[in-house]
């Protein structure tokens, strides 16, 4: 008997840390390759061995996209390695999505409630976004849950602590959970949107003090585009639609894989309908209404970037704060959500012979977001010129910024497999980096948009390098005190630093001092 009772009382903290193990293997199945020595570096996440305290306010010119999540790395790397951090953020994402999901459902379903986790830590939108590096974001979009579950419940300080990951993430997160929190929160909205906005001040203050610039060219640039064979707007139903090519998970643009997952988008959206109805005789959650116009915004500023790409860009035309409308796709996190709880509802109503094979579905409609998406995720270790030049810099006590060069934002390194990230610099270094933040995109036609550069900076930084004088004086001018070039540039920036002193020659790096 004494071993029935002690069955008993471990069966419901099984139940409570079932979601947490789901997230946590999914976690390590779909980050495996990245999981080994070295750091992780795709797009825009660039962890580096010892990133520095960032100044606040930010001194970029540029809109502050890394505020706060820069800061809070530099002090976790100041007490663990930087890519245990990074690895620990990582898995923490699907955790925190999976048990947040389930969180959502009522605990009696435990079939319905790891679905709904599995659903929400393994699909398209989240394999997307992490494929170009928006770790940020994902803090956001795993919180998401929690702030949902949190501003039912009428308590400020918990939805302030359900947002703290969002809050961490920066705007992106930041906007995200405010489009599901304040329609949620109903008649608490007030409350909640106050909680969003005293979160967001530390990248919301910068923000309003920016002298950036935002090109409305940048609407076409990063709308949404077809990513399998149900074109743009069948991609955005079933969580797809991302920009950027090189972000898809291989195999995804098959029509079979296109076609289960809209079979399963659609079965997601009709539970979730289901849930309108009274449920075991308790109605309907109190988060159904405005997590379902919270989905149906996302989907509509989504959908205007590519079918009314006028109407965005003149919104940041009129203001620059309209930028993150731009990409629009990020908006689907709560319909992401959605679905993930309609699949549980959808679970729970099947036989219970039926409801445990439904925990899979999520990996069999999109098998290859595993192993790092069949090696598109993996680690690689920094060569010795990294650390090598980012001492020597810091320990100049000379004022002045760095430059680094070749003129654009993003590398593709031999030592980390070719994959492009963002250039490692914007990250290292004490003292302010310039570089040009004027990304240059592939429309998809043949044709490459370039945006403008968003600091003034650096806007006038390029206008130097797009001479064909001396570089020296005239950088010299603008408060530039080192340049570093990647080596493989050296022909092309060397002989225009006359009487610049070459303070580090290394495999990959050269710097100079002005």
């Amino acid at each position: 008997m004494a071993d029935v009772s002690r069955l008993d009382r471990a069966r419901p903290w099984a139940a409570r840390l079932a979601p947490a193990l789901v997230g946590l293997v999914l976690g390590v199945l779909a980050l495996w390759p990245a999981l080994g020595p070295g750091f992780a570096l795709r797009y825009d996440m660039v962890f580096v061995p010892d990133p520095p305290i960032p100044a606040f306010p930010p001194e970029s010119g540029g809109f502050p996209r890394a505020v706060p999540s820069d800061l809070v790395v530099a002090l976790l790397s100041s007490v663990l390695p930087g890519q245990i951090v990074q690895k620990a953020i990582l898995l923490g994402i699907f955790v925190l999505a999976a048990t947040g999901a389930a969180a959502l459902v009522p605990g009696e379903r435990r079939a319905a409630r790891l679905v709904a986790a599995a659903f929400y830590a393994w699909n398209v939108y989240l394999a997307q976004r992490l494929l170009l590096g928006q770790w940020a974001l994902l803090l956001g979009y795993a919180g998401l849950p929690w702030a949902v579950r949190a501003v039912t419940r009428a308590g400020v300080w918990r939805t302030v602590l359900a947002l703290l990951p969002a809050a961490v993430g920066g705007f992106q997160a930041m906007l995200v959970s405010a489009m599901a929190v304040v329609p949620v929160a109903g008649r608490r909205a007030p409350r909640a949107l106050l909680a969003v906005a005293v979160l967001s001040l530390p990248w919301l203050v910068p923000a309003l003090g920016s002298a950036a610039v935002t090109d409305p060219a940048g609407v076409r640039a990063f709308a949404p585009r077809a990513d399998g064979p149900l074109g743009t707007l069948g991609s955005l139903l079933t969580l797809g639609g991302v920009w950027n090519s090189g972000a898809t998970v291989p195999g995804q643009e098959t029509w079979w894989s296109a076609l289960v997952r809209l079979a399963v988008a659609v079965a997601a959206v009709s539970g979730y309908a289901l849930l309108a109805r009274e449920r075991d005789g308790g109605g309907r959650p109190a988060y159904w209404g405005g997590l379902a116009v919270a989905s149906v915004a996302g989907l509509v500023v989504a959908c205007a970037g590519a079918f009314l790409p006028g109407v965005v860009e003149a919104l940041v035309g009129l203001w620059p704060g309209f930028g993150p409308l731009r990409d629009g796709q990020l908006y689907l996190a709560p319909f992401a959500l959605l679905q993930a709880v309609g699949l549980a509802e959808v679970t729970a109503r099947l036989s219970p012979a039926i409801r445990p094979g439904m925990l899979v579905l999520p990996l069999l409609v999109l098998p290859t977001f595993a192993m790092g998406a069949f090696g598109r995720l993996v680690a690689a270790e920094y060569p010795p010129d990294w650390p090598g030049v980012q001492r020597i810099v810091d320990a100049d006590p000379a004022p002045g910024a760095l430059l680094t060069l070749p003129w654009g934002a993003y590398r593709a390194f031999g030592w980390n497999g070719g994959r492009v990230v963002l250039d490692p610099a914007v990250k290292l270094f004490q003292r302010r980096v310039v570089w040009n933040d004027g990304l240059s995109v592939g429309l998809g036609d043949g044709r490459t948009l370039t945006l403008a550069t968003e600091d003034p900076l650096a806007r006038r930084v390029g206008a130097v390098l797009a001479g064909t004088g001396p570089l020296t004086g005239p950088l010299a001018e603008e408060g530039i005190s080192h340049v570093l070039i990647q080596r493989s540039n050296e022909n092309l920036f060397r002989s225009r630093l006359p009487g610049a002193r070459l303070v580090f020659a290394g495999q990959d790096l050269l710097l100079f001092r002005l």
